[in-house]
């Protein structure tokens, strides 16, 4: 058996799942290797994503923890033996990893939803608005770095699933670049919110009593709910939360915001109406 040296975000999602179905039928990893005839230690590289697992083992795990969930058991087997090579792996050892495992995260995703505060969501920016954001980054990045960010980030632009942005006017009006950059990066909103699958959506100031809208997320839409994933930026890339506990959590955080927000078209207005006073 091949271990893995750097297991994607997927695989490591695919092999916490495996790990709880076994922790909630109440066996340890030396059981539950017994249950499939192999080693004690090919689980335990299993559940930590250094080693794959074919459908079948897949299979007879889930029989043997006592998984009745035949849609969970099938997404679970579609991640095990998916062999994508995606547009993001020339990025390899250019990029972290944690913007492979976005952009992975991304392209298998059913829905995608954000919450914006102070910059304009990455999926919906101007070349030169990203350029500005990375720019501004310490500690400060070559030349070389910085393109292959922008780069990076006009492929995740390629996305056709439905997307739902919601984002503070605050986003809307800080500068990250110039007045020309801004002005443009508003245009740009207003020719996102026209496409069929993007949906934008703005929290303005002079909404009353709303605190909900304390920081960014983006919430991936998984196969299943149970798969969902949300990202928050981290200090040193991004992290991915995908307990059920905070999923339900931060499904209820998303639909209080977008229940505050304004609607589409009021939101295209205060967008247009910024961009007129650039």
């Amino acid at each position: 058996m091949v271990k893995r040296r750097e297991p994607t975000a997927r695989q490591t999602r695919l092999a916490t799942e495996l790990r709880r179905l076994r922790e909630a039928a109440g066996l340890n990893s030396r059981q539950a290797a017994a249950l499939l005839g192999v080693a004690p230690a090919q689980i335990t590289h299993i559940e930590s994503a250094l080693a794959g697992v074919s459908e079948q083992r897949l299979r007879r795990l889930a029989s043997h923890y006592a998984c009745t969930d035949e849609e969970f058991i099938d997404a679970l087997v579609t991640m095990a033996t998916d062999r994508t090579h995606g547009w993001w792996e020339e990025y390899r050892g250019l990029l972290p990893t944690s913007f492979l495992d976005l952009s992975e995260l991304e392209h298998h995703a059913r829905f995608l939803r954000h919450v914006a505060i102070l910059y304009v969501p990455g999926l919906l920016q101007t070349e030169d608005y990203s350029r500005a954001v990375f720019s501004s980054r310490l500690p400060e990045l070559t030349s070389e770095e910085l393109e292959l960010r922008i780069r990076h980030r006009r492929a995740r632009q390629q996305f056709t699933v439905p997307y739902e942005a919601v984002i503070h006017e605050a986003a809307l009006r800080i500068r990250v670049g110039d007045r020309a950059t801004s002005k443009a990066q508003l245009v740009r909103l207003l020719e996102h919110s026209a496409a069929d699958h993007i949906t934008v959506r703005v929290i303005p100031f002079d909404l009353d009593g709303f605190a909900s809208a304390s920081s960014t997320m983006t919430y991936v839409g998984g196969p299943l709910p149970k798969l969902d994933t949300v990202v928050r930026d981290a200090l040193h890339g991004s992290a991915f939360i995908d307990s059920e506990a905070q999923l339900h959590t931060y499904r209820t955080s998303f639909r209080m915001v977008e229940t505050a927000s304004l609607d589409p078209e009021q939101s295209r207005e205060l967008i247009h109406r910024l961009a007129k006073e650039l």
